[in-house]
Parts: C-alpha cells; structure tokens; sequence
C-alpha cells in the first residue's frame, strides 16, 4: 500500500475531499519526524511507538581495501507495534501470504 492509497482509502471512508486528507497524512508524516528529529520518541496507543534507539561506536572492514574502519555511534529510529496490532497480523496474515 502506498500514501496514494492510504489517501484514497481514507478519503472514501470519511468522504473528506482527498486533498484534504494528503494535506493531514503529509501534516502527521512531517510533525512524526519532526519530533524524531528532535530527540522524541511518538506513542501512538493502540498501534505502536516510534521510538529512536542509538547503536554503539563498532569496528567495521573496508573489503576492498583490508583496513579496519570504525563506525560511530548514531541513531536510528525504529517502531515497536503494539500488542493488539502484531496480534491481529498474526491471526489474519498467514504465512504463505507473505
């Protein structure tokens, strides 16, 4: 599904005019990473957390060139569904779906 079906699909449910509704998906995706950006992790009860987690500084390899190259520590965001939302894609998506 893409954010042109989202939209769609919200804008036939709600009968709001779909520009409107790219406006509000666009206006929610923005202040999501805005507030990730700045530090903050998003919970969203009911469906899941946004949540940014730091990875340690780590030695890596450069192949090509056999040299030890060390990454820095950084952060990235992730997402934790929750409880009810990874339950209900387990009972209703089957693996041979996938």
């Amino acid at each position: 599904m893409t954010k042109a079906d989202i939209v769609t699909e919200i804008s036939n449910k709600t009968g709001i005019d779909k520009n409107d509704v790219l406006a509000i998906v666009e206006g929610f995706m923005t202040t999501l990473k805005n507030s990730m950006e700045k530090g903050e992790n998003v919970y969203l009860r009911g469906f899941g957390s946004f949540v940014i987690k730091k990875r340690a500084e780590k030695l890596g390899r450069n192949i090509l060139a056999k040299t030890a190259v060390t990454i820095p520590a950084h952060c990235i965001p992730t997402f934790k569904p929750a409880k009810e939302f990874m339950d209900a894609v387990k009972e209703k998506v089957k693996v041979e779906n996938v």
